[in-house]
């Protein structure tokens, strides 16, 4: 259906393709209009019309595509922005880059609230704190009677309390968090998913791998706005959009738009913003001012009560980690029809196999290897079962 028209049409791609800029879309009156801090450059639709995101609304963001498909120039579009629009009093970035080189200008940012983030286990501490900061601001607002961070900020300046920030959490490569700690990753980001929007906490997550093992039943659930480039095959355009499309994406930024109030997705061209330009938004910000780090975001422990209670080891532990050792694999099908579980609680089961050792780490379509023997894993129970008692 052409939108607006009582007509069909068919979509035939143009062969004298042209870029949407950043400029293009900052200048127009959508953009100019929209007076909300973490407004979204996402790029325009087939008749010509801008499209712009509100992450306060969405309130969380998926993104996959694979190589080559324009998900990290979207990312970089939309990071650019929100620049446009918010000052490091307003807005702050905790950015994720395992791959170490996505983010790397954005280093030194004024905006940021730790420097860009590339170990793992930083990563993971970056997100307790983000669950641990939301709590607090929870307490915060209970304590004042406001119901949001936008009430909140109305009010401080009258309470004699400064503004608080936006936080944005951007990942860049979630497959390579998932694949060190998946249990405790996917724990993490579906608790700031579910419960962050109040507080003024938002996700941007991506990954060029989107398997069902990445993106899990758990995030899809509560990242429910998504983005979706080019993929290799239907099963993972369902992955990201439950339903096939983006296998027929072109590249180079074309992509299926999927907010949360929309019943289907949208195609679009996507943003461009060149490294230049990128540099040159950064640069001024740099130039505004240092950014006040707070490293103690680095050095948050896994002792919150929730995450002790989130990530407690399963009943069906001891019997998962029998059933893999005596037959020399590892995989959730196999834990699913051994102990007559679900999908869920076998991938969790497995996650904790994987988090003490007992099998190796994800690899893709081949079975996890079985790192531990029969007696290794009697041990393994018993000195859990001690450590417990």
């Amino acid at each position: 259906p052409i939108p607006g028209k009582p007509a069909l049409g068919i979509e035939v791609p143009n062969k004298a393709t042209s870029l949407v800029t950043l400029r293009e879309i900052i200048q127009t009156p959508t953009f100019q209009n929209d007076k909300t801090l973490l407004s979204l450059a996402i790029g325009t639709d087939v008749s010509g019309n801008t499209v712009v995101g509100d992450l306060t609304r969405m309130p969380h963001l998926l993104i996959a595509g694979a190589t080559g498909s324009g998900k990290s120039v979207c990312i970089n579009a939309l990071i650019a922005g929100m620049l446009f629009q918010a000052s490091p009093e307003e807005l702050k970035y905790i950015l994720i880059d395992p791959k170490r080189v996505e983010f790397s200008m954005f280093q030194d940012m004024p905006h940021l609230l730790v420097p860009v983030v590339t170990e793992s286990d930083h990563a993971t501490s970056a997100l307790r704190w983000a669950v641990a900061e939301m709590e607090t601001r929870y307490k915060l607002f209970a304590s004042h009677t406001v119901r949001n961070i936008a009430d909140f900020n109305g009010k401080a300046p009258d309470m004699g309390l400064n503004p608080l920030p936006y936080i944005v959490i951007v990942i860049d490569e979630l497959a390579d968090l998932m694949m060190v700690a998946a249990g405790e990753i996917e724990e993490l980001i579906c608790r700031i998913a579910q419960l962050a929007r109040a507080v003024g906490i938002h996700l941007l997550v991506a990954t060029q791998r989107p398997s069902a093992d990445i993106i899990t039943g758990l995030i899809k659930a509560n990242i429910p706005s998504r983005i979706a480039f080019a993929v290799s095959s239907s099963i993972d355009s369902r992955v990201i959009l439950d339903e096939t499309g983006a296998e027929k994406l072109l590249g180079r930024g074309d992509m299926l738009y999927l907010p949360v109030e929309a019943g289907r997705a949208t195609r679009l061209q996507g943003v461009f913003v060149s490294d230049r330009e990128m540099k040159a938004i950064i640069d001024f910000w740099k130039a505004q001012g240092k950014p006040q780090y707070q490293e103690e975001i680095f050095n948050v422990e896994a002792t919150v009560s929730w995450v002790k209670e989130g990530m407690k080891r399963d009943p069906l532990f001891a019997k998962g980690a029998h059933v893999v050792a005596t037959e020399g694999r590892a995989s959730v099908s196999l834990l699913q029809r051994k102990l007559n579980v679900g999908y869920t609680r076998a991938a969790r089961i497995v996650d904790q196999l994987a988090d003490q050792r007992v099998i190796g780490p994800y690899e893709g379509s081949k079975s996890r290897e079985v790192l531990m023997n029969l007696l290794e894993v009697d041990e393994l129970v018993k000195d859990l079962d001690d450590a417990n008692a």
